[in-house]
């Protein structure tokens, strides 16, 4: 009964070894099952960038949106570009796993507990201080904000070293819209608005803002990356490479600067109507 025993055991420790080879070589495959689109999102008040389309207010349009198409093409993989939310509930859909890809956001050290960053980035943006025209703030260096009643919009990120600063040395409101944020600062409840240059400019010919103006220096000059929810499915070695060597191939095309001067004209054809 021995050896019988024996053989038997031998064929089990056979079979099961099988069984999870088997296993091994189907999870790549079903991992690109699983992904087979992706969706992304991103801040909806961020012209050129992104915003929302007027005819699918689902759906979000601009430089950012187009980028994510050329980027689909590339790694063969629908990607749709969704309406979520203003900024902040965004940032909490990526943290819940409930998007797959945010298209444009700065690096901070927070965000890498729930998001991967693809290199290099697509884009570098300039913050600014804003203010009244009759403001007579000078800023030309972060202390200069010392004692001044800032604001800007809700979870929104100026770079890792302006971040910490504003948190320790600075006094900042922060509101939901950027909207919202550039009427307070016309009503005088601010002494600046902090916020992207590009995005704030296409904002205030909206409002049709005459008193408010960009002061010369720059918060900083942040670049904007694509990311990736740790949570999506589609998180993988195998993606996380694809979208990476596709990314590098667009801009070496340099195809961004093209894909901004285009909505640039978009959004303002489009506020004019």
């Amino acid at each position: 009964m021995r050896p019988y025993f024996r053989a038997g055991k031998l064929l089990y420790v056979a079979s099961t070894f099988f069984l999870i080879s088997l296993q091994l070589l189907a999870a790549p495959s079903q991992a690109q099952e699983v992904c087979k689109k992706l969706l992304a999102t991103g801040n909806p008040e961020y012209p050129p960038f992104l915003w929302r389309d007027a005819q699918d207010e689902s759906h979000l349009i601009g430089a950012n949106a187009e980028l994510m198409q050329a980027l689909s093409k590339e790694i063969g993989v629908p990607i749709e570009v969704k309406y979520l939310g203003p900024w902040a509930r965004v940032q909490e859909e990526a943290k819940l796993g409930h998007v797959d890809l945010i298209a444009g956001a700065f690096f901070t050290l927070p965000r890498l507990d729930y998001m991967d960053y693809f290199y290099p980035a697509f884009r570098e943006t300039r913050t600014a201080i804003w203010t009244k025209k009759n403001s007579k703030l000078v800023y030309r260096k972060w202390s200069d904000l010392v004692g001044k009643n800032g604001i800007t919009v809700i979870n929104n990120s100026f770079g890792e070293d302006f971040d910490r600063y504003a948190k320790e040395s600075l006094k900042i409101v922060t509101v939901s819209s950027l909207e919202q944020a550039l009427a307070m600062l016309n009503l005088s409840r601010a002494d600046y608005l902090i916020y992207e240059e590009d995005p704030g400019l296409a904002y205030v010919a909206k409002l049709n803002m005459n008193d408010v103006k960009t002061l010369p220096t720059a918060v900083a000059n942040e670049n904007l990356y694509l990311t990736m929810a740790h949570k999506s499915p589609c998180n993988t070695p195998e993606m996380r490479g694809r979208i990476a060597k596709a990314l590098y191939v667009l801009d070496k095309q340099g195809l961004m600067s093209k894909l901004v001067t285009f909505n640039i004209q978009l959004w303002r054809k489009q506020q004019s109507k």
